[in-house]
């Protein structure tokens, strides 16, 4: 079956006076993927998502969604958006808010209330649902921000940063869900600074800086091509050899000829080091 792009980027400019914070970017998102953003605090991430959601109309370049401008209203429906800072009315109950949200999206009647049925089962607060939300954890808010961009079926859902802040246990519900949804075949924009969760989640990967996208592949594909060699750590003789080899097993045996190797530890290239490869500092810099 061939690829379907439901969001298209073509040299997305956007500038904020002097500060051009999207530089001339360009991606495509494939129906069914999840597709993981990455970038340090100022690398463009956050303006880039609000022109994808219509939010921002770029300054030069074309936003597509589904072949159509996200700045109108039937196109950007066909989006979810759980941002990173929790929509949420605290005093209201998880029902009423996304009763709220749902007539927001022109839902109501027996429709408003299956779907409202459906996202507080599917994230796992069915027997929360008439608590005030300022009673629930940070990750059952977190489950509930998620419920609300899921509310009116969207083939588009966007993730910033939907960990954050959260217990173990409920991470790996909102890990579960994700995986659950693109088994469904939605595809899904995530974006996060935890490394791990890209590995383990993300088909493709996008590494953006200074506005601009400089890698974008699986993520065995970037740690091929970025990541660099596999570090050799030795303990012998009393020292600590580390170096960088593409034959360590060659290393080992040269070393061993002239002394006992006591121990030893290869540490294979991370997506960590592919970012740091090519921006030059941590992704929470």
């Amino acid at each position: 079956m061939p690829e379907e792009t439901l969001l298209k980027l073509t040299q997305v400019t956007k500038r904020f006076g002097a500060l051009t914070a999207v530089d001339g970017l360009s991606l495509e998102v494939q129906r069914g993927e999840i597709f993981g953003l990455l970038g340090p605090n100022g690398a463009g991430k956050t303006t880039l998502i609000n022109c994808a959601i219509g939010l921002l109309a770029p300054d030069a370049g074309e936003v597509a969604v589904g072949g159509g401008n996200p700045r109108e209203r039937l196109v950007r429906a066909r989006m979810g958006i759980a941002p990173q800072t929790l929509s949420l009315y605290e005093l209201l109950t998880a029902e009423e808010n996304l009763s709220f949200f749902g007539h927001l999206y022109g839902l109501s009647g027996d429709r408003l209330k299956e779907r409202t049925r459906w996202v507080l089962d599917f994230v796992g607060l069915e027997n929360r649902k008439r608590d005030a939300v300022k009673t629930y954890s940070g990750g059952m808010k977190r489950r509930l921000n998620l419920a609300a961009a899921l509310l009116h079926d969207p083939q588009i859902i966007l993730l910033d940063e939907p960990t954050v802040g959260v217990d173990p246990q409920s991470r790996n519900s909102i890990f579960d869900s994700i995986l659950e949804l693109k088994r469904d075949g939605r595809t899904i924009i995530y974006t996060t600074h935890y490394m791990e969760e890209a590995e383990r989640l993300c088909d493709r990967v996008g590494i953006m800086d200074g506005g601009r996208l400089l890698a974008l592949d699986t993520v065995h594909g970037l740690i091929a091509e970025q990541g660099g060699l596999p570090r050799l750590v030795v303990n012998t003789d009393g020292r600590e050899i580390e170096m960088l080899t593409a034959d360590p097993l060659a290393e080992l045996n040269r070393l061993a000829a002239s002394a006992p190797i006591d121990r030893f530890r290869l540490d294979q290239p991370t997506l960590e080091q592919v970012f740091l490869n090519l921006t030059g500092r941590t992704l929470r810099d």
